[in-house]
């Protein structure tokens, strides 16, 4: 490979502002960065000397496509704080809730974001004239996931029933059928696009991956369980400060997360999959199948195949939620303010997010802690390139900056709450 630079002023399909930065020496890598120049945003810091019914809205405002799941995650550290026990219909609708963020996110990933990597396109855009019927297909089940959304949350975007112990509002029964009939109906376009998935051309690409998700051995795990990995971790997700480290790296405004002994771990929709393969629905089971993914599976680029497993895992599960709770009724919940501190993890779309918080007696934030599942991945991410690169150099420049655009894609980064661009820029020393 000649020397040079590769630079991408502009990509889409990637959420967020970084450059990947590699030197190459006698056909192997001395140097390898994952440039993450986002500018700080604060949330942290801007939360503490709120008062803690703001969390929910606030956070929520971190990411447009998982509003869902920052409510949830802050909701529940803050229930854990003020010891709050929720209700089991309360506890079926926020499942319900996030799988209807699953449905959406997932949909927007496979199709507008992995399958032109895959199917050799640039974009959605020009992938479409030549797949006109799964680009309708991917819209669909997009607006499916966000009426879902709207139904639960009251809008789709940063919706506002969401509250401590319940929901201000709740959907009717009448309107929960409704939405299960467009469910039903959606089911075979989630298979048809895990037999999609299976007609891929999928790079090969394994390591000793470490992955952690949450478990629960009664349901898939999504808002509860215990945080476990393949090799052995296995905690009350709120003690994730003790195990989970992060630190801080010159070359990036991201921080790196570790597992204790400093390795790197992958978080999202493989690692639930691989830690979670017996509690999937029966159809998820049979879509995984037909991917032709065999799970656990330690080659990343099989998340997009994880991603359709949920995909339909979420819909199944969904109907069955929608027929247990029948017609909800409104709940006299309440609770009693005090100080302390609560921690707690959920299962965005994209992996683990962890949200704690410290409140004093009137529930004024004295400190706040958030770590989104990128913050998680960008590590391994890291790690996983300087494998994968090595097996492509005798690529073309132009060639192999594609490969290493799907690669970091194929983790579906959100690195903020906006697309801007990937810089790569590759030295190469003979």
């Amino acid at each position: 490979m000649e020397s040079g630079r590769i630079k991408v002023d502009y990509l889409s399909r990637l959420e967020g502002e970084a450059a990947l930065d590699v030197t190459i020496q006698n056909g192997q890598i001395t140097d390898l960065q994952l440039n993450v120049f986002e500018p700080p945003r604060f949330f942290q810091s801007f939360l503490v000397g709120r008062k803690y019914y703001e969390l929910p809205e606030i956070t929520a405002r971190i990411c447009g496509i998982c509003p869902v799941s920052y409510q949830m995650t802050a909701l529940s550290a803050i229930e854990r704080a003020f010891a709050v026990q929720v209700s089991e219909q309360t506890r079926k609708l926020r499942k319900l809730y996030a799988l209807s963020q699953f449905i959406q996110s997932h949909a927007l990933h496979i199709y507008m974001l992995a399958a032109p990597d895959f199917l050799g396109y640039e974009s959605v855009i020009s992938m479409a004239s030549a797949y006109p019927e799964e680009v309708k297909r991917a819209l669909r089940l997009k607006r499916l996931g966000n009426d879902l959304t709207a139904l639960i949350g009251g809008r789709e975007v940063h919706p506002v029933t969401p509250q401590i112990g319940g929901f201000s509002d709740l959907p009717s029964g009448k309107s929960l059928q409704a939405i299960a009939k467009r469910l039903t109906a959606a089911m075979e376009e989630a298979m048809d696009t895990a037999r999609l998935i299976g007609q891929l051309a999928v790079p090969a690409l394994a390591w000793d991956l470490t992955y952690v998700a949450l478990s629960d051995p009664q349901e898939y795990a999504v808002n509860g369980g215990r945080l476990v990995s393949n090799k052995g971790l296995n905690i009350d997700p709120a003690d994730y400060r003790d195990y989970l480290q992060e630190r801080h790296i010159s070359h990036a405004n991201a921080l790196h997360s570790a597992m204790e002994n400093g390795s790197s771990f992958l978080v999202g929709p493989l690692a639930r999959v691989n830690l979670n393969f017996a509690q999937l629905s029966s159809r998820a089971k049979e879509a995984a199948a037909l991917t032709g993914v065999s799970f656990p599976s330690n080659n990343p680029f099989h998340s997009v195949a994880a991603r359709a497993v949920e995909l339909v895992h979420s819909i199944e599960e969904a109907l069955q939620i929608i027929e247990e709770l029948d017609e909800p009724r409104r709940e006299n919940g309440g609770y009693i303010v005090r100080a302390g501190c609560g921690a707690a993890i959920t299962e965005a779309p994209r992996g683990i997010l962890s949200h704690s918080y410290c409140f004093n007696e009137q529930g004024v934030v004295l400190a706040a802690d958030i770590v989104a599942p990128t913050s998680r991945n960008v590590h391994n991410i890291e790690e996983g390139l300087r494998l994968f690169i090595p097996q492509h150099l005798e690529l073309p420049e132009e060639d192999l900056r594609l490969k290493c655009e799907m690669f970091i894609r194929n983790y579906d980064p959100c690195f903020s709450c906006s697309v801007h661009f990937l810089k790569l820029k590759v030295h190469s020393k003979c």
